[in-house]
């Protein structure tokens, strides 16, 4: 059973006007003082802040403290930990791929009845889609804050020098990997192409094919399927074809932000690093990634999304009001402006006063909006090994980076390693 599109259409992405958080019924006490997860502050630590100060602007009575953790995934793990202890955040912001485990452990509230408070969600802006997002295990787990998508970011003086521009960019790959031997052709070449590392930005091959990771019923894995070894296959093709240097990916940014990468395909999420990376070195352009089934194909998405986890009722309507004001359309511009992430507010797309004249200004946040039709959610691994099912699809993958086994073995122990972690595995 293919998964549906998200159908996150330019409008429809609604989130929520800052407006209601005034109402007397969600007034915080004074000089409340609650802590906030998040993750990746490499991406996210300007937009968090930018938000908070703007939070405190108008609930000078609450104070934040942050805890980061590097990535999505050690921030869930650090949850699980405190949850057991009985000292985590009071808010956390999650991968949208993680709510589903904090929902089924009961570490996480429920949000219904915080939204039914409002007069009327919908009519504030509140679409089925995002809310969507942040629902699993039979409740509102989250509110979705940022999403992003795998994107196409490219030099255009490596371009130019082989007869390509930003219009004329290869909408399949073949085209992209013919395009990196005329690159590996140019004299003091640089690296061709970079595709980033991992379990998320390699699954917009698998998906790309019309595949998916498991079953509708959650039985079984869907590795050795013909999507599975397709997009296998050709992710070898793109190591190789591709000329694809052996770096994680950090360390390609840079080496894309010095110009010794042509063409990199990465999470919209690094778009304002890797603009500020490149600076003044060479014209960047970015565009949609390209096209491997267009019928079937998909995209997962990135992102995260606020969950609420303190039982205290004063400290939850205090992290309940940031959460509120992270998804409205004040904090949706901070967070789009200092990121790449799409924004999950109708409002801050199409008021002036926040993205409505941004992304016409401002074309290099366009490639992720445009591609919003194809996307389908982030999948959530049923059971308690969620994090250890992606740790062992980008062990096995990174075995394909470093040569060290075929298509074929990698699908094969993929399939094998993953059902072993699966609760109901068959």
């Amino acid at each position: 059973m293919m998964p549906k599109p998200l159908n996150l259409r330019r409008r429809s992405l609604v989130g929520i006007a800052f407006g209601a958080l005034a109402a007397p019924a969600l007034r915080a006490q004074p000089n409340v003082e609650i802590t906030v997860h998040y993750a990746q502050p490499h991406v996210f630590r300007e937009s968090k802040e930018a938000v908070a100060a703007a939070f405190s602007r108008h609930e000078p009575g609450i104070r934040i403290n942050w805890v980061t953790t590097p990535n999505y995934d050690e921030g869930t793990q650090l949850i699980l930990r405190q949850a057991v202890a009985g000292t985590q955040a009071d808010l956390t912001y999650q991968g949208l791929n993680r709510l589903r485990v904090l929902a089924e452990r009961g570490i996480c509230q429920d949000l219904t009845p915080f939204l039914n408070r409002e007069s009327n969600p919908a009519s504030q802006g509140y679409s089925e889609t995002i809310l969507g997002l942040g629902r699993t295990a039979g409740m509102q787990a989250g509110l979705a804050y940022a999403v992003s998508t795998m994107i196409t970011y490219m030099n255009l003086d490596v371009l130019r020098d082989v007869g390509v521009d930003a219009r004329t960019f290869p909408t399949n790959w073949d085209g992209v990997l013919d395009l990196a031997a005329r690159i590996a052709r140019l004299p003091n070449a640089p690296d061709p192409i970079y595709y980033d590392i991992g379990e998320w930005a390699w699954s917009a091959l698998l998906y790309g094919h019309g595949g998916q990771y498991m079953s509708g019923d959650e039985r079984r894995f869907l590795m050795d399927t013909p999507q599975g070894l397709a997009a296998m296959r050709l992710y070898q093709r793109i190591l190789r074809e591709g000329r694809m240097p052996n770096l994680n990916t950090p360390a390609a940014q840079q080496a894309f932000g010095a110009g010794r990468i042509g063409v990199r395909f990465g999470s919209t999420a690094f778009l304002r690093n890797v603009m500020q990376s490149v600076g003044q070195n060479f014209p960047l352009a970015t565009t949609i990634m390209p096209v491997i089934d267009a019928e079937r194909g998909r995209l997962q998405v990135g992102g995260s999304a606020g969950m609420l986890l303190t039982r205290d009722p004063v400290k939850q309507e205090a992290a309940w009001k940031f959460l509120r004001f992270s998804t409205s359309a004040e904090g949706t511009a901070l967070m789009v402006q200092n990121t790449g992430y799409v924004p999950c507010n109708q409002l801050a797309v199409d008021d002036p006063r926040w993205l409505g004249e941004f992304y016409r200004a401002n074309p290099l946040f366009s490639a992720a909006m445009r591609q919003l039709p194809l996307t389908v959610a982030w999948y959530a691994f049923p059971g308690t090994n969620g994090v250890r099912i992606s740790q062992t699809i980008s062990d096995n993958l990174q075995r394909l980076v470093e040569a060290r086994a075929t298509p074929e073995q990698v699908v094969q122990d993929m399939q094998r390693e993953v059902t072993r972690l699966l609760p109901r595995a068959s």
